[in-house]
């Protein structure tokens, strides 16, 4: 019996944590538990709901993704370069002009083909996920730079910024689109086959490969989609801003693994789910908003968030054999 609520504790554990805070935000300010705050935190977790998705996917690999918020900055970029200014083909005399989907298309292509490169260089190369992700977060930000030449790309048009900063009966369209991500990627995790081997290659890399499970292959798979959802991720936020700023997404992978660590997440893989790193993501928004709306300093900000994650890990550690969310 005693197990039994130890593995109930642990499965609960950022549900429980996030019900705690809600009622203790509530209490210490009257404008937390609002319409407009409310959605303001969801509006506010969309872009990190879109990067943590493709996190959880790769965590639950046994990998990790430092490039995420680069590759978000850059996809941002590349979509609002090609929106405002085209692309000129100089070698054919020919100057290309990109509708509102042929660049988000773009983008999207863009944070695709950089998390195909992150797989391979890890599955061909052997290279650690940390060192490989790492190098592509530098590489990532200096084609930033170079596509923007440093400035910020601006006056995106009111078509483009809707996936940002419209709505859609009453709801921000941003968080219909990361809610949509949401639903997809749950039921492909748990029930697709691909989520079948996700699963299979964060518990025993080893077992799966005698089982006949081609590991590589599922590698370059989930690198790929996190990739593509950064790109996403990178759209939202650029609409939002209606600019895109060749600096944006600088820390954003620290909030994304936070989010899915607090969310259930084991880092040594094989174990949560997207539903628990929804979770995280609310808490994360949650305690920003609340360290905000009680006018705590940003520097204690940056230190409580810290603790949190820190906490975060050990309860992780400490409940490594219990259930998930």
């Amino acid at each position: 019996m005693k197990t039994n609520s130890k593995e109930m504790l642990v499965r609960f554990q950022s549900l429980l944590a996030l019900v705690v805070m809600v009622i203790a935000l509530s209490l210490a300010s009257e404008q937390f538990l609002t319409v407009p705050n409310l959605r303001n935190i969801l509006l506010q977790i969309s872009v990190n709901l879109c990067l943590s998705i493709g996190m959880t996917l790769i965590i639950l690999t046994g990998g990790i993704d430092l490039s995420v918020g680069a590759i978000l900055g850059l996809a941002g970029a590349i979509a609002a370069g090609l929106l405002k200014n085209g692309l000129a083909l100089k070698l054919f005399g020919v100057q290309l002009q990109f509708t509102v989907f042929g660049a988000i298309v773009a983008g999207i292509v863009v944070g695709l083909a950089l998390g195909w490169f992150n797989g391979m260089v890890i599955t061909r190369f052997r290279l650690p996920p940390f060192v490989a992700t790492l190098g592509m977060l530098s590489i990532g930000r200096g084609l930033t730079m170079l596509w923007t030449n440093g400035f910020p790309v601006t006056a995106l048009g009111p078509t483009f910024g809707f996936i940002g900063a419209g709505f859609l009966f009453g709801v921000p369209m941003a968080v219909w689109i990361s809610g949509a991500l949401v639903v997809v990627f749950h039921f492909v995790s748990v029930h697709t086959t691909l989520g079948r081997y996700i699963y299979a290659v964060g518990g025993s890399e080893k077992a799966s490969a005698f089982a006949g499970l081609r590991v590589d292959n599922v590698k370059v798979w989930v690198y790929t989609l996190g990739g593509g959802l950064a790109a996403v991720g990178g759209l939202i936020l650029t609409a939002r801003l209606d600019a895109a700023d060749p600096k944006a997404g600088l820390g954003y992978e620290l909030d994304s693994i936070a989010a899915v660590v607090i969310g259930g997440t084991s880092l040594s893989g094989g174990r949560g789910s997207i539903l628990g790193t929804v979770l995280g993501c609310l808490i994360i928004g949650v305690l920003n908003n609340g360290l905000v709306l009680l006018d705590v300093n940003a520097f204690w900000q940056q230190v409580i968030k810290g603790t949190v994650i820190l906490l975060a890990v050990i309860v992780d550690k400490a409940g490594s054999k219990g259930g998930q969310i």
